[in-house]
């Protein structure tokens, strides 16, 4: 019973952190935490202190995410299952990226890629860990971790990894992915194939908050480095078009 009610509030929390509700987030965290603990269901507790790790690297809090996603690192699931070890590293390498540490980003990346090679994914695992957690997945973490450390190059290569990869139904996914993509193209100075990529996003992922931020901070990105360019003009038009800003 304790293990279905911590499901339930940590698919709750998930669904505040995308939405970036991070108030309502914390307080699902803080009953999660406490019906896990009271389960003894080590798949439930490695998800909770995962979604709270994500939930402070959002936050802009490193250290907090860091210490809960290394909560959720150090369960014995982790040393049982290498698809949760993959997993925990990923996110951990999103963490460093807030911080720009491009040392910590490859070694636990490359962790990460290690533990996922050696995972049997035939194995009977919870349905929100199949879900979404793939070698797509797995690309996505690194683009996130590449793109706030500003390795531009890096995190467009995994961008396309990841698209290349990712399953179909995963829309929201892959509007994410390629919001990324398009902000790792201006990062290079690379303006026509930043707002190409930007323009593909599919026009009924638009209003996801995750998405539209993302876009906003292109947009913000793209006037300071090229004003007046064509470009620039280009994606206005679009932007005033078809995104809405959240309230």
């Amino acid at each position: 019973v304790y293990a279905t009610a911590a499901s339930f509030t940590s698919s709750a929390m998930w669904a505040a952190i995308d939405g970036r509700r991070f108030d309502a987030a914390q307080r699902h965290f803080d009953r999660a935490s406490s019906l896990a603990g009271m389960s003894g269901d080590l798949t439930i507790q490695f998800r909770i202190w995962s979604h709270a790790g994500s939930l402070y690297r959002h936050l802009g809090r490193p250290v907090d995410a860091l210490a809960a996603n290394d909560a959720a690192r150090r369960l014995s699931i982790t040393r049982r299952d290498p698809l949760f070890a993959a997993l925990g590293h990923a996110r951990h390498a999103a963490i460093h990226g807030i911080q720009g540490d491009i040392g910590a980003i490859h070694r636990t990346l490359g962790l990460a890629q290690e533990a996922f090679d050696r995972a049997q994914q035939d194995e009977p695992r919870p349905v929100w860990m199949t879900a979404f957690f793939d070698r797509a997945e797995l690309h996505s973490l690194a683009t996130a971790a590449h793109l706030s450390a500003r390795d531009y190059a890096t995190a467009e290569a995994h961008a396309h990894r990841s698209l290349a990869a990712l399953r179909p139904e995963l829309e929201r996914t892959r509007a994410i992915t390629t919001a990324r993509l398009c902000r790792a193209q201006l990062g290079q100075d690379d303006l026509d194939p930043a707002v190409r990529t930007a323009m593909a996003i599919p026009e009924a992922t638009l209003t996801h908050p995750r998405v539209l931020g993302l876009l906003i901070g292109f947009t913000n990105t793209l006037h300071r480095q090229a004003p007046t360019s064509t470009q620039t003009r280009l994606w206005d038009a679009y932007a005033q078009q078809h995104l809405r800003r959240t309230p």
